[in-house]
């Protein structure tokens, strides 16, 4: 269906206009705000103006006439104007403002009046000098401020200034490669590449060497990403973590990483299990670092997708020291780490100003004769938090341990199975019990131990509606 008025696109250049807005209340200071930075002058007329309008025209950013409007004088302001936004709360009054533009040839936006307006104002994404400009014909303001929204979420961050590099390559690749389609050519094998990457992460160095590789045919030279799939529920993955997972050409994964978080990888990528679980290695250590070489050298974008942060007991650091050494270029994007995605799921503050004023990471694998290796008086102090990652199999250990070493036996512990899952178990108690409810329940790795005085401030049953991740306590 036709909405009744028809509009078309266009990106106005202001950098040498002037823009009127007559209004000085909120209205006028959201129009204020999209205009900032994008025309010559601002020129304000109201009777009385925001406080924010006010800061600005101190700063010189915008000038304001603060007084009763003067159609006369308006008049004569109107031929001097690139565009002009009637946003006072007078409805009336925005006509006849409107009414003055168009007799004067100049476009006017009369705020929630189309009948009345030349143009509309779109919903806006910036990331100049890219922009993004989503209009419904009026149909619909809030459809278009949420694709905005999804906009905003999809589009990294360094768009600007990786449309800027390539702007600054421009003459200097016409200069190499005459033809047309030969650029063309180049440019989306950069924009599909790493290069693009580079661009975005501000490290024009490297993009500049991997566009010379395109433009001289040389072989293209992979990278390794080092990304943190967050704890386990999708919606946890940052938007680095996502938009490096739709452009990977292969992904190395471990068992940590879900089915979920697998189907947002792009669909063609080839993916290799290099998953660890107890007393079995899909693959060594070094053969991993191999394979990531290996693949990096024949040009390909390597994704090595690794549960929670790839720096937090996930052996990012060796892989990274490996990669360097070799001379592949390594991006690292941390994720939400099974400490604070797993409390927070299970409604446990890490740290509470009344009880734990410090945190501490610690892992729970056996050493070689099968006991844990921890500084266990450090670990057995009061007023911390204490977070075991893999420490199911040495629980009962763990628990005697920290009691050996000083605390009392109603400590508070919690075991968190597959936390941030939708199925979510949660086993509670104290050093004395909480082996056997995990015995009695038989949870199953993974799992993340919390122990210390925050897990009797959890949040679930006191607040309604607290349970985003439907967590489950089963003992």
């Amino acid at each position: 269906m036709m909405t009744p008025f028809s509009y078309f696109p266009i990106v106005l250049r202001l950098d040498n206009r002037s823009v009127l807005l007559v209004g000085g209340g909120q209205i006028a200071v959201n129009k204020m705000r999209l205009l900032l930075g994008r025309c010559h002058q601002i020129y304000i007329w109201a009777t009385d103006v925001h406080e924010e309008i006010r800061r600005y025209a101190q700063d010189g950013k915008v000038v304001v006439y603060q007084k009763p409007i003067d159609m006369t004088a308006l008049q004569e302001m109107l031929p001097q104007m690139a565009l002009v936004f009637a946003a006072t709360d007078d409805g009336i009054l925005n006509r006849q403002i409107s009414q003055l533009a168009q007799e004067h040839n100049v476009p006017v936006c009369a705020v929630d009046d189309q009948e009345v307006s030349s143009f509309i104002t779109p919903a806006l994404v910036d990331r100049s000098p890219v922009q993004v400009a989503i209009s419904t014909g009026g149909a619909s303001p809030v459809l278009a401020r949420r694709l905005r929204e999804r906009l905003e979420r999809d589009l990294p961050a360094g768009l600007g200034q990786a449309a800027l590099f390539m702007q600054k390559q421009r003459a200097w690749l016409k200069a190499q490669l005459p033809v047309v389609d030969d650029r063309r050519r180049v440019w989306e094998d950069f924009v599909d590449g790493s290069g693009y990457e580079a661009a975005l992460a501000g490290e024009h160095d490297m993009a500049q060497e991997i566009l010379h590789h395109l433009v001289t045919g040389h072989e293209r030279q992979g990278e390794v990403w080092l990304v943190g799939a967050g704890p386990g529920h999708p919606d946890l993955l940052t938007l680095a973590a996502l938009r490096l997972m739709q452009n990977a050409d292969s992904v190395l994964y471990d068992n940590l990483v879900s089915d979920e978080i697998l189907e947002r990888v792009r669909r063609d990528a080839e993916r290799v299990y290099v998953g660890k679980k107890k007393s079995h290695h899909s693959l060594p250590q070094r053969d991993i670092e191999a394979e990531m070489l290996r693949r990096a050298r024949r040009g390909e974008r390597v994704l090595r997708l690794k549960g929670g942060d790839p720096f937090i007991f996930g052996r990012g650091g060796e892989e990274m020291e490996a990669l360097l050494q070799a001379g592949i270029p390594v991006r690292v994007v941390p994720g939400v780490t099974a400490a604070s995605g797993c409390g927070a799921a299970a409604g446990i503050p890490l740290t509470h100003r009344d009880c734990a004023q410090s945190c501490v990471f610690v892992t729970g694998h056996a050493r070689a004769d099968g006991t844990l290796n921890l500084h266990w008086p450090s670990l057995a102090r009061k007023g911390q938090t204490v977070v075991v990652y893999m420490g199911l199999t040495l629980l009962s250990e763990l628990c005697a341990q920290l009691k050996i070493h000083g605390l009392p036996g109603d400590w508070p512990m919690a075991v968190i199975q597959r936390g941030t899952y939708p199925d979510q178990q949660i086993v509670a108690g104290t050093l004395d019990d909480v082996s056997d409810r995990v015995h009695e329940v038989q949870l199953q790795s993974p799992v993340t131990i919390i122990i210390g005085e925050v897990v009797r401030h959890r949040g679930e049953g006191r607040f309604p509606n607290f349970n985003v991740f439907s967590a489950k306590e089963v003992a």
